[in-house]
């Protein structure tokens, strides 16, 4: 058996008259993130983390924001397409870690529902994936609430072996 890991990262600035979206959740609070899609810079990391994996490019090459098919396009779509995709690559998912940095607000309540919908996507068990979030301390872009980053590291069992 072997295995691939990949990374992403994403990160979105914060825009007045959006929603914020992260992991696939409406979070309420005062600014969304900027971005062609709905912005969900936490999913975006984890699509990039799995296509990583599987030496299968980047969200960018398979939802270009030059496309207008994907203007304003739910991400958990995204997700489940790359999902698809790897599944037909002869890739199965062990697991997903994902840390979201930024000052405000807190997300801790909305976890468990965004590692439901995630999984729900993927058709993977919950307990394969974990989120985690973290201030800067004041620092950075995200400490002076510009925006929001993510990172996602995940973990391909390749069944091909």
């Amino acid at each position: 058996m072997s295995f691939k890991i990949g990374f992403g990262y994403d990160v979105h600035k914060f825009q007045k008259g959006r929603d914020l979206i992260l992991g696939g959740v409406k979070i309420d609070y005062k600014y969304g993130l900027e971005g062609h899609s709905d912005a969900d810079c936490l999913v975006h990391a984890v699509c990039d983390a799995i296509l990583g994996a599987a030496g299968l490019g980047d969200i960018g090459e398979m939802f270009p924001n030059s496309d207008e098919r994907y203007k304003d396009a739910n991400s958990l779509l995204f997700l489940k397409h790359i999902g698809d995709v790897i599944k037909k690559n002869g890739y199965a998912i062990s697991n997903i870690d994902v840390t979201v940095a930024m000052q405000s607000p807190k997300i801790a309540a909305y976890k468990h529902t965004m590692i439901e919908k995630m999984s729900s996507v993927l058709n993977i068990d919950n307990k394969k994936i974990n989120i985690k979030a973290t201030t800067t301390e004041g620092l950075g872009f995200e400490g002076r609430l510009e925006g929001v980053s993510a990172y996602a590291i995940v973990l391909l069992e390749d069944l091909h072996e």
